[in-house]
């Protein structure tokens, strides 16, 4: 076995067969030199049955763009590797144990399979002189392997929602570009004993943050703004925010999408500012920013901003020389097919609208709920202002999963955009943020999304991006006892998501 190096990565092989890379192997690279008086270990091969090696048949992810493919031959186990869509030599393993193998080309290493119940392995861990490397097996995914999933998930959702009866939840699976599920539990609207559906329309908060994001990654793509570009020079107004400190450099768009711009959650006196119709949003933003204060210098510290957002979406309005309530629908809304979504409640979407509940103290306030939606979100627009489906939502997700329209942005554009950064969002380095979305890494793969809550509604939208899968939860009810969609901990979308991604 030798052990290239090359940079900071480091490229191994097995028997000669590159196994897991970090990075492309340009050039010849010294090897590392091994323990001369280091004594192999002995192997004593057994013989083991064909119904065995068949649990161990399949594709294993060692790397980004590596992987190892086990096949079976009558009583053979054999093992190719593949590096960067390149095939490398294949050659035999031998059992010394039901799950524990070997390879006789000198010097010998150990691939052991880490088996479930029924014995089919989950992973490959590869012995190489003192460390091991583990591998998953690769899971094809399917819309049939998918709704099988579904029917557990329906059962967590149905036992959670049964302790927590007010109001309603929708739960939606995307795989790819196709709803593969979807269910509804509960009413839409108590009082009238509506049952809540597929065509249900909730509130999503601040999942709009996302569409205000993308609108800022449509206009730097098209080169009309720059992610460095400060934003007074389009929306002079930021400089009536207080507390900037006299050395602190000018906010830029990419501080405001990332949560960076050391401005603080809210105004002052927020009840002020959050009412009002939106086709007035701006004015009242303009009227909110000079009660608003920096808490912290600019790009030194994530603190999340509601009002930073609406700053965003107004500066992006004036980049793009359209008003944020006609560029969102005219430019992401239509283009992705979404016709039950809105900024604004519009009289045909009255009839589909869940009726918001917020539970108090043991009691249920839906009068607040429907305050809001008929006096307005003040500027809380580009934050949190839009109404939707589950079915909407599904062309959403399908979008930031990579699945097009390029009409709305290039793939290869949105994959750039999501690694630009991660910001830390606290010092454990539980979760970060990127450009309008969270980023959280689970047991098993890192998801992204947003939550959102406002009086009477939750929302969420978790992606698995590696699996092309989503998983898409409304509610119409907030508060103390209500079903918890989002939580980050234990919500009921994330353990949907965890469910599909094992």
């Amino acid at each position: 076995m030798r052990a290239f190096h090359q940079g900071p990565c480091w490229l191994l092989t097995l028997a000669g067969n590159l196994l897991v890379t970090g990075c492309v192997l340009t050039g010849a690279a010294p090897a590392v030199a091994q323990n001369a008086g280091a004594a192999a270990p002995e192997h004593h091969q057994i013989a083991v049955s064909g119904k065995v090696l068949d649990g161990y048949v399949g594709q294993y992810q060692l790397g980004p763009d590596v992987t190892v493919t086990m096949t079976r031959d009558g009583d053979h186990l054999f093992s190719q590797a593949f590096a960067h869509g390149t095939a490398l030599d294949r050659f035999e393993l031998f059992p010394e144990s039901q799950t524990k193998f070997f390879a006789k080309t000198p010097p010998p290493d150990e691939v052991t399979f880490v088996t479930d119940a029924q014995g089919r392995a989950a992973a490959i861990v590869v012995h190489q002189e003192d460390r091991d490397i583990t591998a998953k097996r690769i899971v094809e995914i399917t819309p049939e392997s998918v709704k099988q999933q579904c029917a557990q998930i329906d059962a967590m959702v149905a036992a959670d929602f049964a302790k927590h009866r007010t109001g309603s939840v929708t739960i939606g699976v995307v795989l790819g570009n196709q709803l593969i599920w979807t269910k509804s539990y509960g009413e839409a609207d108590m009082e009238k004993h509506l049952p809540a559906n597929e065509g249900t329309i909730y509130r999503i908060g601040s999942i709009t943050k996302m569409f205000t994001a993308v609108m800022f990654e449509q206009l730097a793509d098209a080169g009309k703004v720059h992610f460095t570009d400060p934003v007074a020079k389009y929306f002079p107004q930021i400089d009536t925010v207080q507390g900037k400190m006299p050395w602190a450099p000018p906010v830029t768009f990419f501080e405001l999408a990332t949560h960076t711009s050391g401005m603080g959650r809210e105004p002052d006196n927020t009840a002020e500012y959050v009412k009002g119709a939106a086709a007035d949003w701006e004015k009242t933003l303009i009227t909110a920013l000079p009660h608003t204060h920096f808490v912290f210098e600019p790009g030194t510290r994530w603190f999340y901003s509601n009002i930073g957002y609406a700053v965003l979406g107004a500066a992006l309005a004036r980049v793009a020389g359209e008003p944020y309530l006609e560029y969102v629908p005219k430019h992401i809304l239509a283009p992705l097919g979404m016709t039950h979504t809105s900024l604004v409640l519009t009289p045909d979407m009255m009839p589909h609208l869940s009726r918001g509940y917020d539970l108090e103290e043991g009691k249920v306030d839906s009068a607040t709920p429907l305050k809001e939606n008929e006096e307005g979100r003040g500027y809380k627009v580009p934050n949190g202002a839009i109404y939707t489906t589950v079915g909407d939502m599904a062309h959403f997700a399908s979008f930031l999963m990579g699945n097009g329209p390029d009409s709305v942005l290039k793939k290869s554009t949105l994959d750039v955009d999501l690694r630009r950064m991660a910001i830390h969002s606290n010092f454990q380095l539980a979760f970060g943020y990127g450009m309008g979305d969270f980023v959280i890494h689970r047991d098993t793969y890192t998801a992204f999304g947003h939550g959102g809550d406002v009086a009477g509604y939750q929302a969420a939208l978790w992606m698995n991006r590696g699996e092309n899968l989503a998983v898409i939860m409304f509610a119409n009810v907030t508060g103390a006892g209500a079903v918890n969609t989002d939580g980050l901990d234990n919500g009921l979308a994330f353990r949907a998501l965890d469910l599909l991604s094992q």
